[in-house]
């Protein structure tokens, strides 16, 4: 595999991480935001803008890592009929739609970020946090998504082998099934 696809995919893992951490953070917090309500009766300030925050972020900074595993829905009846040349051309086209899909939500993404920053937006809530740092999940996790699926289709058109539904073959447990 080539350095640059190797350095993509440990990218990818590490979007992995950061995610789960994001995730296991909203669920520390959620926890304590309860904990407070119920135990201390109090009320709660920041917790849930922080949680909402967070899980975004987490399913956007994840999407490369998802990528990276095959981890999203797909159906590969056709794939699985077809020759192996035609399936790489018909994975060839998924992921060039798919690259120009995300490339569109990227620069959608960046101008909302980028009209946040800008123009200093806060959120209209007591804690009044500034929106240019969550929506920087957006143009991050669609840029990330766009380098890991240009990998997949350079490994495509690169005749890599090909798993079942015409992907390259990656060494992950998930996209291992399919050998």
């Amino acid at each position: 595999m080539p350095l640059l696809i190797r350095v993509i995919h440990a990218i990818s893992t590490l979007c992995g991480v950061i995610a789960s951490l994001m995730i296991f953070a909203s669920v520390l917090i959620t926890c304590q935001m309860i904990f407070v309500r119920s135990v201390l009766n109090q009320s709660t300030i920041w917790q849930t803008e922080v949680v909402i925050y967070l899980m975004i972020a987490a399913t956007l900074i994840g999407l490369p890592y998802v990528q990276k595993l095959r981890g999203h829905v797909g159906v590969d009846l056709l794939p699985t009929l077809l020759p192996q040349r035609m399936r790489r051309g018909l994975a060839a086209l998924t992921l060039l739609v798919t690259a120009g899909m995300v490339a569109i939500m990227l620069w959608h993404g960046w101008d909302m970020w980028h009209l946040a920053w800008a123009r200093n937006w806060k959120s209209e809530t007591v804690m009044s946090f500034p929106l240019w740092v969550p929506y920087l999940a957006v143009p991050l996790g669609f840029g990330l998504f766009l380098v890991q699926v240009l990998g997949d289709l350079w490994m495509t058109l690169t005749n890599t082998s090909l798993d079942s539904s015409g992907m390259p073959v990656v060494d992950t447990p998930l996209a291992s099934k399919d050998i």
